[in-house]
């Protein structure tokens, strides 16, 4: 994943209010989104149909690091193999498949 720099943020929030606003330039003014890069302060002024479709947006975006929560921690940290990094189990069905397995392998062991 690419680290964006404050103005690539800049710019984006720009052109995603521009694109929304042209379709309604006199909708209500609900706020302002104040920013700054570097030195320079930028203010997006927020019709209602800029806002909502922001709102959209943000609550829509997953990340693809996302895999859930952990059963056991509710930590939110699981790797690409289900394995919590806060509590280091492993988690969810593969978390119980593993836990089975080595139980049944410590118990093989000591017999």
């Amino acid at each position: 994943m690419t680290q964006a720099r404050s103005h690539d943020v800049v710019g984006a929030l720009r052109d995603f209010v521009d694109r929304i606003d042209a379709f309604d330039p006199e909708a209500r003014t609900v706020g302002a989104l104040e920013i700054r890069d570097g030195d320079d302060e930028v203010r997006l002024t927020l019709r209602a149909p800029v806002a909502r479709a922001l709102v959209e947006a943000l609550r829509g975006y997953h990340d693809p690091r996302d895999r859930g929560t952990c059963d056991h921690c509710g930590g939110r940290r699981l790797d690409d193999n289900f394995l919590c990094l806060d509590c280091r189990r492993p988690n969810g069905l593969f978390g119980q498949l593993v836990m089975e397995r080595a139980a049944r392998h410590s118990e093989s062991r000591g017999a």
